[in-house]
């Protein structure tokens, strides 16, 4: 049984690549045919390679680690802030701002400061200002919770990084590897997968592909601190079910 089945991989378009001119050709293992100028990628792959980073992520939850949910672009901004918060972990969904991992002590110290300003706000000191004081404040927290509030509880480095769409978020996928954090990543057909320690061959795009990959991710870190599969609300279908043959049958009709 698979943790994430093939016809929900199908209705989600994950299988859906970028145009033939612009890609890697270190996809080639990925992709499974071509389809009016766009690569379709192998879901069997895919399966495999989500069931490959499932693992990890819920043995990295199991050990107690932190994983840090990463995507800026606007497909993916909501599904990395709502899973995250689900399974009670961390998320960049605005600007990766440089050095947050190499350089996180300076960044932890951006992060007390948000931390002081609600603070303040909490315990009624900035009703003891003058307004216009206030106002600047609240300006400057606003800009903090924006860039860092996903990680203002998170306590020192992430364990490791979940990304999507590694083209954009190169510089993420740059700092993890120089501290030796490992990267699980969504990888397009114009990505390296070779960057990704655990690379997940699949639709970067689609709003719908990005919330089901990051969902499914997130199930595996529930399941590493529940200790328990975590109960599906459709029934899994066997990764045999739906052939990639099928797969394009489908979407042709």
């Amino acid at each position: 049984m698979s943790v994430v089945s093939m016809k929900n991989l199908l209705e989600a378009g994950v299988h859906f690549g970028h145009q033939t001119r612009r890609w890697n050709p270190k996809m080639a293992k990925f992709i499974f045919t071509e389809r009016n100028g766009i690569y379709i990628i192998d879901l069997q792959k895919t399966v495999k390679k989500i069931e490959e980073a499932y693992d990890f992520m819920r043995e990295v939850s199991a050990e107690g680690g932190q994983v840090l949910f990463v995507g800026t672009k606007k497909q993916a901004q909501e599904a990395i802030e709502s899973e995250a918060k689900r399974c009670n972990m961390f998320y960049i969904n605005q600007r990766w701002l440089g050095g947050l991992l190499t350089n996180h002590k300076t960044i932890t110290k951006r992060i007390d400061r948000l931390n002081e300003l609600n603070q303040m706000e909490e315990d009624g000191t900035f009703e003891l200002l003058p307004k216009k004081e206030v106002s600047g404040l609240l300006n400057e927290r606003e800009k903090l919770e924006k860039f860092l509030g996903g990680i203002k509880n998170m306590n020192g480095l992430p364990d490791a990084i979940f990304v999507v769409d590694p083209k954009k978020e190169n510089i993420a996928i740059k700092e993890a590897h120089i501290l030796g954090i490992p990267v699980v990543g969504i990888v397009d057909t114009n990505c390296d997968p070779d960057e990704i320690d655990f690379p997940i061959p699949g639709n970067d795009d689609a709003i719908r592909a990005v919330k089901l990959i990051t969902e499914t991710m997130a199930n595996a870190i529930l399941e590493g601190k529940q200790g328990n599969q975590i109960e599906d609300t459709e029934p899994v279908v066997e990764t045999e079910v739906v052939t990639v043959e099928e797969t394009i049958e489908i979407t042709e009709e």
